[in-house]
């Protein structure tokens, strides 16, 4: 596979295109054409403010795409990866009835089926085999709109793209609803070497069954394009021929794939047309939109997007993927289009990319702000805008500029990003937000920012975060503070204070003045390394965000008396916080079990089925208690295990040290196990662990090992 040279850019544009059309058609998904028109007209920009719902949103679409995709380099890049190790990925990133899926039932809904189906031992892809669910379900919609990332690692390679369709679809689904996805991804593959959308359904439809409902869908709608010039009439035709009433179940695939070929075929080759028709003709609008906007989105790039209004502004590359890994939940379309794109190169052979030394906000495309917005608070409104711009970088090509104007006392520009929950998101409508911070006290903030030349006079120019404390009230911590005369340079590095385990919502730059001043500073990255250094318990306020800082995969969290009280009535519940970039440290609490049969401590959690555990275990009546050091990949693997007679209702406190390969453990001061293993875990959250019964926790420290 040979990588377009623009292959990076191509991506993000996939990307933007993706959350763009989800965003644009969540607030009516579902409606009909005749509502829509009624109520809304043809969409032609974002409705959201019209529907009173936020514009940036969770959404199925949207995590399934980026999650499942993870399969990839959790399984080591190959191209060997079968549908049964991407079904192992969906049961580690998931938190059943809270992440990602509809959770509709047995039956009822095709992703929730097919994950219950893999939690009682049926790999895929059994797990979405029309022999076991039926053929109604296995044929919905689910396959094709979490299809997207699997064509975005194959560009120009029509048949891997395809093939990697066929496993990843496979998990859930059969039938036309796989055959729908694999014409997705060969578009999207075929997309970034060739533009015409007449080619690339050629060439998709070599990969389908002759016979199917999705080969003659195709080919009825390019034989009405040559004799139907108005999409509406199109849309008529296709809905007496293809319509709900013909294909059941919740949301079929045939109708909503047959939308997103009208939209191609009579959109024109224009972003702002295609995206038009097919969230106007209304059925299954943020997925038909998604997959559209992913579809031209590559295939035309950025400038695509940006020759109708401006999509991008209001999104600022924005993003949710609350999953099982709480640390990925923040995050922006530009680090996941190079999480994508690091994928496409392992597959081709080529080393990974890191901008700025693998800086977290690092801008290295255009137009990208990763999520940097104005501060919109009374005192700050109106004195800044941002821009991705060329140059004023050390060691990359772009840069954010941030353009104040009108500083003065009392007058500062501010723009941040958010670290966490933010605040309009914390009661998301629909699919819910489970997340943790990203930044946390004791790790180092380093950014790197310059004053224009042209500057008429120095500023103030520094860093700040923003926690939530009392009553979830945002308080302002400022950090180092310089002036910045025109054309200086100044290299941050800032350790981060304690917050008294307060969660950090965001972190921010802040400009000032004097006297009134107008300008440019440019922020070259900003970025954060090394590892907490955090105690994490009950506060001495009334705030709650400090309990949502934790990913919940326990059937029932209670801050009650204690200040962790996990309740698991089947299986293995784990209540995590963290990010992937935690790799050497220790973690301690104190563990009280209560009728359980193991309770304890994790580290280096990467999901609910990666993790290694200290635990204290009771597996039966007439075995001896034990102290047991578990690694969890997919399935238990003991490390090491000694006699321990723990009692319930005793208070013990336990530790777990990571430290590159090797593993330390102790219980009350006292070292059970130092173990090396030779397959280590990279790195990971940390999590109170209870299985099949409850235990509680009141302190939990995470430091340097």
């Amino acid at each position: 596979m040979t990588l377009p040279a623009d292959y990076a850019e191509r991506v993000y544009a996939g990307v933007l295109g993706k959350i763009i059309g989800v965003y644009l058609g969540r607030p009516f998904e579902g409606w009909p054409y005749a509502h829509i028109l009624a109520k809304l007209g043809e969409i032609t920009y974002y409705v959201h403010e019209k529907r009173g719902v936020p514009l940036i949103v969770t959404d199925d679409d949207i995590t399934g795409t980026f999650t499942f995709l993870r399969a990839m380099p959790d399984y080591g890049n190959t191209p060997a990866l079968t549908p049964a190790q991407i079904g192992q990925t969906w049961l580690n990133y998931l938190i059943e009835e809270r992440t990602i899926l509809w959770w509709g039932g047995l039956g009822n809904s095709t992703e929730h089926t097919a994950y219950l189906r893999l939690k009682h031992g049926i790999p895929a892809p059994q797990s979405g085999s029309m022999a076991l669910n039926g053929k109604v379900v296995a044929e919905q919609i689910g396959a094709q709109i979490f299809i997207d990332g699997w064509a975005m690692i194959a560009p120009g390679d029509p048949a891997l793209a395809v093939d990697l369709a066929r496993r990843a679809a496979s998990v859930s689904h059969d039938g036309e609803a796989i055959y729908g996805a694999q014409v997705i991804a060969a578009m999207e593959s075929l997309a970034f070497v060739e533009p015409d959308i007449h080619k690339l359904l050629d060439t998709a439809v070599t990969f389908i069954p002759k016979d199917s409902v999705i080969y003659r869908l195709i080919g009825d709608l390019r034989e009405w394009r040559v004799r139907v010039s108005d999409w509406r009439e199109a849309f008529g035709l296709l809905s007496a021929q293809y319509g709900y009433d013909k294909y059941g179940g919740n949301c079929h695939i045939v109708p909503n794939h047959g939308l997103i070929v009208l939209s191609l075929l009579w959109g024109e080759d224009d972003f702002q047309k295609t995206l038009m028709i097919v969230n106007t003709c209304g059925w299954d609008t943020d997925c038909n939109s998604g997959n559209v906007g992913c579809l031209m989105g590559i295939k035309n790039g950025l400038a695509g997007i940006e020759a109708g209004p401006d999509y991008r502004g209001p999104v600022a590359d924005r993003m949710f993927l609350p999953t099982a890994d709480g640390g990925r939940a923040i995050t922006d379309a530009l680090t996941e289009a190079y999480h994508i794109v690091n994928i496409g190169r392992a597959l081709a052979g080529a080393p990974a990319l890191a901008p700025k030394d693998g800086a977290r906000f690092h801008f290295e495309l255009p137009g990208a702000v990763q999520g940097w917005l104005p501060e919109d608070s009374v005192e700050s409104r109106g004195t800044l805008t941002l821009e991705n711009v060329a140059g004023h970088s050390l060691r990359g090509t772009r840069s954010l500029a941030l353009r104040y104007h009108g500083v003065a006392t009392g007058r500062p520009a501010r723009a941040a990003t958010a670290t966490f929950t933010p605040p309009d998101a914390a009661s998301m409508p629909g699919y819910g937000l489970l997340a943790s911070p990203t930044l946390y006290s004791g790790q180092t903030v380093r950014a790197r920012m310059s004053a224009d030349d042209s500057n008429p006079a120095p500023v103030t120019c520094g860093l700040y975060l923003r926690v939530y404390g009392a009553e979830d009230r945002l308080i302002r911590l400022a950090g180092p503070h310089v002036t910045l005369a025109p054309g200086a340079v100044q290299e941050f590095v800032w350790h981060v204070p304690d917050t008294a385990g307060d969660p950090i919502a965001e972190i921010g730059i802040e400009i000032g003045s004097v006297k009134r001043a107008d300008g440019v500073v440019y922020l070259d990255y900003l970025t954060w390394d090394g590892v907490p250094d955090v105690t994490l318990t009950r506060p001495g306020h009334t705030g709650t965000m400090w309990q949502r800082a934790w990913v919940n995969g326990v059937e029932h969290v209670q801050h009650w008396d204690e200040t962790y009280r996990l309740i698991q009535n089947e299986g293995v519940g784990l209540l995590m916080q963290g990010t992937r970039e935690w790799i050497d440290y220790r973690v301690t609490a104190d563990v009280t079990p209560h009728l359980v049969r193991s309770a304890g401590i994790a580290a280096r959690v990467q999901g609910m089925r990666r993790y290694y555990a200290l635990l204290l275990c009771h597996d039966g009546v007439d075995v001896p208690a034990k102290a047991r050091l578990l690694k969890m990949l997919d399935t238990p693997q003991v490390l090491a295990e000694v006699d321990f007679p723990w009692t319930f209702g005793k208070t013990y406190t336990l530790s777990l040290e990571a430290g590159g390969p090797t593993l330390r453990a102790w219980i009350d001061g006292a070292l059970l196990f130092a173990v090396t293993d030779t397959q280590p875990l990279g790195g990971g959250a940390i999590a109170l662990v209870c299985e099949e019964g409850r235990t509680a926790t009141n302190v939990v420290r995470v430091q340097p090992a």
